[in-house]
């Protein structure tokens, strides 16, 4: 009798089958909007996922300035950055950050700390596109909607 074989099979990169999501992240906590996109990024949603090839799909963000913070993170999380120079450290708050020119950087932060390090995860991360608009110029690829505010409750704040 023939014993049964256990093999893992792994995905090879000319085998992957990429898909485009659109995201609508109007009233969407920041953190557990980030979590999902990240995992669609790196392909984790898929059977087929393997850790050291790209397997993640494309995902468009609209209306990344009408994302929320639970609680009164907006006030109190700071984003630290260094000039380089000594004492040269300069910190902002998120709310400021999201009334400010790039609204859109708070989200691709969140996610970008959930990716690994590396080539892959830069590779990865350029899957992303974020606009803080309704508009964006990825109408041609259609995207399917990807409705994070009705996977739980606690995904959208006031709902």
């Amino acid at each position: 009798m023939k014993a049964l074989m256990k093999t893992t099979k792994s995905a090879k990169p000319a085998e992957v089958d990429k898909q485009w999501h659109i995201v609508d992240a109007e009233g969407l906590v920041v953190g557990r909007a980030a979590s999902i996109i990240a995992n669609v990024l790196r392909g984790k949603h898929k059977v087929s996922f393997t850790p050291h090839v790209d397997c993640g799909d494309n995902v468009v963000v609209i209306n990344a300035d009408k994302i929320r913070f639970t609680g009164n993170k907006a006030a109190k999380k700071i984003y630290y950055k260094h000039t380089g120079y000594a004492g040269g450290i300069k910190g902002i708050t998120a709310a400021k950050v999201l009334d400010g020119r790039f609204p859109e950087r708070v989200l691709e932060k969140a996610v970008e700390r959930m990716i690994p390090r590396g080539p892959l995860g830069r590779e990865q991360m350029r899957n992303l596109r974020i606009f803080k608009g309704t508009e964006h110029p990825h109408e041609a690829q259609n995207p399917a909607v990807l409705d994070i505010g009705s996977m739980n409750r606690k995904n959208k704040v006031g709902a």
